[in-house]
């Protein structure tokens, strides 16, 4: 994995995902010119979707529309109001200059006007807050049904979707790519619509004060838009240079930080400081010229539109003179003018942000389009719950059976070819084999993580695909070498093992495990609350937990994977103990690298290159001469040599 696709995509990190702080594609810079647009394979098809999604909010969008109609029109009406109040106020005074008889400002016709005026802004100010309103509700209902259905599908995925992906591939279009529609939802399409009617509204009032000057104000777009695609041509560069440094900055500081101590050990601080002011200085000077190149979009769109200003402003003046037109429609021409070049800059960076979000859209889509797993079977049987009747239940008791199992992770490249195993209830299995044999395969295939290609796994004679999933592997306690605690107390961690388990049961179970004694001596016992990473206690306790949890979910077959691999030898010892009490009378399957805690297994098989190559007890195997008893010589011999070198 790059240092970009590690540094993008993760929350929190200001990666590359859309809309991750503030530089997702539309947003960077004034009016979100200069970013790269990430755009849409299939444009048309994802905003069908997209907007399969509104539909049950027909009626109020239609709602949002009208408002947001309303609003625009009532605060367009404003300057062409404001117009008629400067004329009377202009024609009075300048009556009153020039002598003539009768001349005054009729202040009670410019109150009324300005009371008119107060109610038209007040009258917009309260349709664009129902516009917010219902659109905040919609926006967030549908992003919330969205989230919803990313949530199902992630959870009928099946394992190998997550083996295939990055951690932060997934989060970022379960979280940024759905926040990205989510922010333009609120804001973006009714500033859209907005704009829209702002633009066409403005034209006409413009059109209906003078056709001229609405023909000098028009000339001068030709020019805005050409400073801005050169301007923008030329910041897009920047931007990217700017985009990939910060993707290689943040897996440089991820890199460093996950590794600190390694990184310390080694002593490579200086280079790992030397690398970062390299990546460092490369993202500053991309920046500051991204930054810079984008930023003289607005003073080049000012300079250009007081050009227009003066022509506006010159042409007007003439047009009174010659009592064209009066001198209040040349100020509510000026206003207008002004807000005429401001909805095209945000309909420009708005369908910026829309490519954007479409984007993020067939993202969403194409993880919602993942190939779940298999459906379970029409009338899949129920496992029997403890103590209960079995009647049509499945009630097991531990018999396993592969039969002629075949598999691979790609159907080109076989794994498991032809591979049978009979194991009896109560039996203790150990699986062993060299890195990569297919140990942890066999017993992903066990708990269905993944489908066969090809004949049936059984247990006490029924097909596993006959089993609901999650009752299948309700069957199975797991301790794994690699140990998985969640960010709560101890006492939630170790109850997530049975659901309903009381006070009781857990510290049972953490006494077998050998766990309560150094539970109790922490300052708040089983409150004591695990941060996120499980840093707060040593590896070795989190092994003892993991091994509490198993103990309290009482289950009818154990999968043991290296299970006191981070203990000390005496804690080993009471583990292995307790351990023996809890595989009495259970289907236990034992991964073993270490040869010599499998001695007394039932049967021990011996895997290489996906295939049971070898099976019997300890001493059968070491009688063989074959492939486990050179692997166990060679552990065996490798200890004694250490031992001599020690003395």
């Amino acid at each position: 994995m790059s240092d970009q696709q590690r540094g993008a995509g993760k929350p929190g990190q200001g990666g590359m995902g859309p809309g991750s702080f503030g530089f997702g594609p539309g947003r960077g810079g004034p009016a979100g010119m200069g970013m790269p647009v990430q755009k849409a394979k299939n444009f048309k098809e994802t905003l069908r979707r997209l907007i399969g999604y509104l539909k049950p909010y027909r009626g109020k969008l239609l709602v949002v529309f009208l408002t947001a109609v309303l609003s625009t029109v009532f605060s367009i009406l404003g300057p062409k109001i404001m117009g008629e109040a400067t004329t009377e106020l202009f024609e009075g005074l300048m009556g009153k200059i020039n002598g003539v008889p009768g001349s005054a400002v009729d202040y009670g016709y410019i109150a009324d006007i300005l009371l008119v005026l107060a109610v038209l802004y007040v009258i917009s100010a309260l349709f664009g807050y129902i516009q917010q309103y219902v659109m905040a509700g919609v926006a967030q209902r549908t992003v919330a049904s969205l989230r919803k259905d990313v949530n199902e599908k992630l959870e009928r995925l099946p394992l190998k979707f997550y083996d295939s992906r990055t951690h932060g591939e997934i989060l970022s279009r379960a979280v940024n790519d759905v926040d990205n529609i989510s922010s333009t939802l609120q804001q973006s399409l009714t500033q859209f619509i907005t704009s829209i009617v702002t633009l066409v509204g403005v034209v006409v009032m413009m059109l209906t004060i003078s056709p001229l000057l609405t023909l000098i104000t028009i000339v001068t777009l030709p020019l805005s838009f050409i400073a801005i695609k050169a301007i923008a041509g030329k910041s897009q560069t920047y931007f990217k240079d700017q985009q990939a440094s910060l993707g290689e900055l943040n897996g440089h500081v991820e890199e460093m930080y996950t590794g600190h101590p390694v990184v310390k050990a080694f002593g490579y601080e200086r280079k790992s400081v030397a690398k970062f002011d390299g990546v460092n200085e490369r993202l500053y000077q991309s920046g500051w010229r991204a930054q810079f190149v984008s930023g003289m979009i607005m003073p080049i769109m000012g300079v250009i539109g007081n050009i227009g200003y003066v022509l506006v402003s010159v042409a007007g003046g003439l047009l009174v003179l010659h009592q064209r037109i009066t001198i209040g429609d040349v100020q509510a021409f000026i206003s207008y003018s002004r807000q005429f070049a401001q909805p095209i800059t945000q309909t420009a960076q708005i369908a910026n942000i829309i490519q954007s979000t479409i984007a993020s859209a067939e993202r969403v889509f194409e993880l919602l389009d993942e190939t779940e797993e298999v459906p379970e079977a029409a009338n899949a049987l129920a496992v029997a719950s403890p103590g209960a009747s079995a009647g049509t239940a499945f009630a097991p008791k531990g018999n396993v059976r592969f039969e002629h199992v075949k598999f691979g992770y790609n159907e080109d490249a076989p794994l498991i070819a032809d591979m049978n195993i009979d194991v009896s209830s109560g039996q203790t299995i150990a699986i062993v084999g060299p890195t990569g044999a297919g140990k942890t395969t066999l017993i992903n295939l066990l708990m269905r993580f993944y489908e066969l290609n090809g004949g049936r796994i059984t247990i006490d004679g029924t097909d596993i695909t006959e089993l609901k999933r999650g009752d299948l592997r309700s069957l199975f306690g797991m301790v794994l070498q690699d140990t998985w605690l969640f960010n709560g107390t101890i006492r939630d961690n170790i109850a997530y093992g049975r659901a309903g388990a009381t006070e009781e049961d857990v510290v049972r179970a953490a006494r077998a495990a050998y766990a309560d004694h150094f539970i109790r001596t922490l300052p708040e016992g089983y409150d004591t609350v695990l941060n996120e990473e499980a840093s707060n206690i040593s590896q070795g306790q989190k092994q003892l937990l993991t091994i509490a949890r198993a103990i309290l979910a009482d289950p009818a077959i154990l999968i043991l994977d290296e299970a006191t691999s981070s203990v000390d030898t005496r804690t080993e010892a009471h583990i292995q103990r307790a351990m023996n009490t809890l595989m009495e009378g259970r289907t236990s399957f034992v991964i073993a690298h270490r040869l010599s805690t499998i001695r007394e297994a039932d049967l021990i098989l011996v895997m290489n290159q996906g295939a049971v190559i070898e099976q019997g007890s300890h001493e059968e195997l070491l009688a063989q001469g074959g492939f486990y008893a050179d692997l166990y010589q060679s552990q065996f011999s490798g200890r004694r040599q250490a031992t001599i070198d020690a003395v």
